[in-house]
C-alpha cells in the first residue's frame, strides 16, 4: 500500500514538472518571438526600399537580417548557453536573434507592398520621416505585421522544444532526461504533450490570421 502511494506521489510530482516544463517552453517561444519582432522592426524600416533610408544604413540592416536568418536557432542556442548559462534565458535570446531575420524580411516586404500614394501625400506636406511612418505606414502594415508575428510564433513554439535538448529548459530537457534513463513511457507522454501543444497553437494562430485577412 505504501509503495503504491509513493508511486502515485512520484507520478503526481512528474506531471506537475511536466506542466511547468510546458509553460517554460511556451514562455521561451513567446518572449523570444516578441524580442525578435522588436529587434526586426527598425531594421525592416531601414531595408524597405520605398522608405528611402540612407544606403549605408540599409546595407547594414540587410546584412544583420541576412546573418540572423542564416544561423539556425539551435546554433544560436549552443553559443548562448555557453555565454549566459543553462536555462530559459539562452532559449529566449536564441529564438529572438534568429526570428529577427525572419521578421525583418516579412516586415520589409509588407512595407514595400504599400500604396506609395499615401506615403507621398504625407511627404508632400513636409512631414518628417517619423511622421510619415506613424501616419502613413504603420496603420496600413499593422495587420500584416500581426499576421507575420503569429506565423513566426508557430514555428518558434516548435523550436523552443528543441532548445531544451541543449540545456535551455522546457520540454526538451524532459526528453533528454527520459531518453538517458530509458523511461520510454515518460518520453511518450512528453511527445504527446508536444504534439497537442503545437497543434493547439497552430489552430489558434490560424484562426487569428484568418480573422485579420
Amino acid at each position: 500500500m505504501l509503495r503504491v502511494e509513493n508511486r502515485q506521489e512520484v507520478e503526481a510530482d512528474y506531471l506537475a514538472g511536466l506542466g511547468r516544463a510546458t509553460w517554460t517552453t511556451i514562455r521561451i517561444a513567446t518572449l523570444g518571438s516578441l524580442l525578435g519582432a522588436l529587434l526586426a522592426l527598425p531594421l525592416a524600416i531601414l531595408t524597405a526600399g520605398n522608405l528611402a533610408a540612407p544606403k549605408p544604413l540599409a546595407w547594414f540592416a540587410k546584412g544583420m537580417l541576412d546573418i540572423a536568418r542564416s544561423i539556425h536557432t539551435l546554433v544560436f542556442g549552443l553559443v548562448l548557453v555557453g555565454i549566459v548559462g543553462l536555462g530559459p534565458t539562452a532559449g529566449i535570446l536564441a529564438i529572438g536573434l534568429h526570428s529577427m531575420g525572419t521578421y525583418g524580411k516579412l516586415f520589409a516586404e509588407a512595407i514595400e507592398s504599400l500604396d506609395m500614394a499615401a506615403i507621398d501625400a504625407v511627404r508632400s506636406v513636409g512631414a518628417t520621416p517619423d511622421q510619415v511612418f506613424f501616419n502613413a505606414v504603420w496603420p496600413s502594415v499593422l495587420p500584416q505585421f500581426v499576421s507575420s508575428h503569429l506565423y513566426v510564433w508557430e514555428f518558434n513554439i516548435r523550436d523552443s522544444t528543441i532548445l531544451g535538448l541543449i540545456g535551455a529548459g522546457g520540454l526538451g530537457l524532459l526528453i533528454t532526461e527520459a531518453t538517458s534513463l530509458f523511461q520510454w513511457g515518460r518520453l511518450s507522454t512528453v511527445l504527446i504533450v508536444i504534439v497537442l501543444m503545437v497543434s493547439a497553437f497552430d489552430a489558434i494562430s490560424r484562426r487569428i490570421r484568418q480573422a485579420l485577412s
